[in-house]
């Protein structure tokens, strides 16, 4: 009896002891799951930008800067002007002489896209999904009150930050961090006039030198796997949580398609056409090597990447910190040889049946 009473407290024992230890790592596993859930208001303050920078009427200074690989930072001056229902002008002054002084446009259906102008449904699921978004405190912009909001990664640093107007809801400046907490791409406004569209003058100058060219053939489920099928190289994700959330093509006679990638804070555009590259269009980007083939790259205020293999071409403009885009080009085709090569092989293997917009 007492050796049958000793092993039933032993049995008793060792399950308390059992529970007691799930109960610690259930506790901790809950404390870490509580760091990096998402503040609803946090992120109602960020689906409301987007709608605040489609109807708010106003005109401003924006400052975009981005740093390159070397350390080097690349710098605009873009003179904004929005009014509701026409779409908005960009006046480019930019610190390299081939870019300043170009206009562009956008509908109001392109906002949404990155820089200031808020996030759509799917980027702010992409952002939720990979980071914590938390509101961290109070900040000022050209000298108007914000909300300050931090994407945070998994182990608490911040990875995004932006300002919010307290006054009228616009994104006012925007951060993308690095893990040390390094400013890798800026934008922000320096001056910024919430006005009535009377007073919107720069949308009443000469037409804009470009105009952004309309991508409006949208590309569903069907449409990328018929590309597929076709054997063009359309991969539903990229290395860093990058998804594929938005697909279009330019031209069915001549298509080029356009990707877009996201983790909901760096955005990375690949463009593919058939063809071969012509090197005069790269004369002046800085030639590498990747996997034994040939890259050309180029560090403006959004970065950029141009290759050709297996009979297409690549075009990467990147919202994003060098390191990102450094594993997008990796991780698409770069020819038959070499590790990026077989890496490219393996990621379309991977990603050939899944679903496109996951």
């Amino acid at each position: 009896m007492n050796h049958r009473a000793s092993h039933r407290a032993w049995l008793a024992g060792g399950i308390a002891t059992a529970l007691l230890m799930l109960w610690f790592v259930s506790t901790g596993d809950t404390a870490s799951g509580a760091r990096l859930r998402s503040d609803p208001e946090a992120l109602r303050l960020l689906r409301a930008a987007e709608g605040a920078a489609s109807d708010t009427s106003y005109e401003g200074v924006q400052y975009i800067t981005s740093w390159s690989r070397s350390g080097m930072s690349t710098t605009s001056l873009v003179n904004v002007a929005h009014l509701p229902g026409q779409g908005t002008r960009m006046r480019v002054e930019s610190t390299t002489a081939e870019q300043g002084g170009q206009m562009f446009e956008t509908a109001d259906s392109q906002q949404g896209r990155g820089g200031l102008t808020g996030y759509t449904p799917k980027m702010l699921d992409l952002l939720a999904r990979n980071y914590a978004v938390v509101r961290a405190g109070e900040g000022q912009v050209c000298g108007r009150p914000t909300t300050i909001i931090e994407a945070r990664r998994s182990d608490g640093t911040a990875a995004g930050r932006f300002h919010i107007d307290r006054a009228t809801g616009l994104m006012l400046r925007r951060e993308l961090l690095d893990q040390q907490g390094r400013a890798v791409n800026l934008t922000f406004f320096t001056e910024i006039r919430p006005s009535p569209p009377k007073t919107t003058v720069l949308m009443a100058s000469a037409a804009p030198q470009t105009v952004e060219t309309p991508w409006t053939h949208r590309l569903a489920g069907a449409d990328l796997g018929a590309l597929r099928y076709r054997g063009w190289p359309v991969q539903s994700t990229l290395p860093g949580d990058l998804s594929l959330y938005d697909a279009r093509q330019l031209d069915s006679h001549a298509p080029v398609v356009h990707l877009s990638y996201s983790d909901g804070l760096s955005v990375v555009s690949v463009f593919v056409q058939r063809g071969t590259l012509d090197p005069a269009s790269v004369a002046h980007w800085h030639k590498t090597t990747r996997g034994g083939r040939t890259v050309y790259l180029r560090d403006t205020v959004q970065q950029r990447a141009v290759w050709a293999s297996r009979g297409y071409v690549y075009t990467i403009l990147a919202d994003a910190p060098p390191p990102v885009v450094d594993r997008a080009v990796a991780a698409l085709p770069h020819g038959d040889t070499g590790f990026w090569g077989r890496l490219g092989r393996g990621l379309n293997r991977l990603t050939s049946w899944a679903n496109p917009f996951d």
